[in-house]
């Protein structure tokens, strides 16, 4: 289980897998909009992980970031570790 904390937004956290192939799993956010944030959470779900950052990535909300877009972020550390 991955757990990023985010930034900017009404959700705390973001908590997701991703298997062997970066597919994405499990996702949850804490706190936020539930029922916006269950959309997204089931609409991701067995999706690839660079498939999902160029969708969600510059979705803007409140502070200059959304729920979406920390999503994005998240996805992005995992993917680039490094970065």
């Amino acid at each position: 289980m991955i757990t990023y904390s985010t930034k900017g937004t009404c959700s705390k956290q973001i908590v997701f897998d991703l298997d062997d192939e970066k597919r994405i799993h499990n996702l949850k956010f804490i706190g936020g909009c539930s029922g916006n944030l269950q959309g997204i959470s089931r609409l991701v779900e067995g999706r690839k992980a660079e498939e999902v950052v160029p969708l969600l990535k510059g979705i803007r909300c409140r502070q200059n970031t959304s729920c979406p877009d920390q999503l994005a972020r998240a996805l992005e550390e995992q993917l680039n570790p490094q970065a």
